[in-house]
Order: C-alpha cells, then sequence, then structure tokens
C-alpha cells in the first residue's frame, strides 16, 4: 500500500468524513469530481487541491472498497 498522508480523518472535520490534508474537501466529493472531470481540469477548478491529493484520494478509495485496513493520520 502506498503511504496515504494527505487524507485525514477529523471528526471536528465535515463530520469526521475523510478529507484532503484536512481542508473541507472531501475524499468523496474529490471521487465525485472525477466521474465527469480529468484531475487537470479539476486542479484548475480548485486550485488548492494538488494532483497528488487527487491520486491519494483514488488510493484511499480503492483500498477502502478492497476490504483493506490502512493507517490514517487523525488530526
Amino acid at each position: 500500500m502506498e503511504e496515504v498522508n494527505r487524507i485525514v480523518i477529523d471528526p471536528n472535520i465535515c463530520l469526521g468524513q475523510p478529507t484532503i490534508r484536512g481542508m473541507r474537501i472531501t475524499v468523496a466529493f474529490v471521487l465525485k469530481l472525477l466521474a465527469s472531470m480529468s484531475i487537470q481540469q479539476i486542479v484548475e477548478a480548485y486550485p488548492e487541491l494538488e494532483p497528488e491529493d487527487i491520486q491519494q484520494a483514488l488510493n484511499y478509495a480503492a483500498w477502502v472498497v478492497s476490504d483493506q485496513f490502512i493507517s490514517v493520520r487523525s488530526a
């Protein structure tokens, strides 16, 4: 498993949903964007995001749906 150091789970941010670097941008939101936009389009529309943020959101989602356990740093 690749390192997932940009995904933060904090009960005080977005009701504890996994977010990107503790911002109020959830992994779920990024995945929904990816359904209709390229990584470049997302970065242009949301300049606070970096391509690595999007890649880690995909990695995190892949592990979650495959029933694997990963360690995510809580804030």
